[in-house]
């Protein structure tokens, strides 16, 4: 059965805001990548050198059943109060691809769900409500 957190997005301080959860809730960062860390693709455009250094992923879980994660958004304009994502860890590769496909009815894919560098299974989509969804299945046992 597939378990769902929120994947909060940031203005540029996402780090900051993430050190802040860490003192609050405890525990150690399951992974904080940057957007320098991303590697080249031919025909992607080059990362933009102001959010080099900022954050692309950051998780953090605060139980062993909920994670928090965040980035900083750096492709469109970030809204105050729609700055965030349900993200839906399913239990199997079949879920993830059963998931995502029904949720893209009528909706809108933002990333094909394929496998990603950081060893997991990943798409995003906004769904014919408006909300956004990303499902994550990592292709490797998690760090709690």
């Amino acid at each position: 059965m597939a378990k769902v957190n929120v994947y909060l997005g940031f203005d540029g301080n996402c780090e900051e805001a993430f050190n802040f959860y860490k003192s609050v809730f405890g525990g150690e960062f399951t992974y904080m990548g940057r957007y320098s860390d991303i590697p080249t693709t031919p025909g992607q455009p080059p990362i933009n050198e102001a959010y080099k250094n900022k954050i692309m992923h950051v998780g953090l879980y605060i139980s062993k059943e909920t994670c928090i994660m965040g980035y900083d958004e750096s492709m469109r304009e970030l809204i105050k109060g729609n700055n965030f994502s349900l993200c839906v860890t399913p239990a199997n590769e079949e879920e993830a691809r059963k998931l995502f496909d029904a949720l893209a009815v009528g909706g809108k894919v933002t990333m094909p769900l394929e496998k990603q560098f950081w060893n997991a299974l990943n798409g995003m989509l906004i769904d014919k409500f408006g909300i956004t969804w990303m499902i994550d299945f990592p292709l490797e046992e998690p760090k709690y």
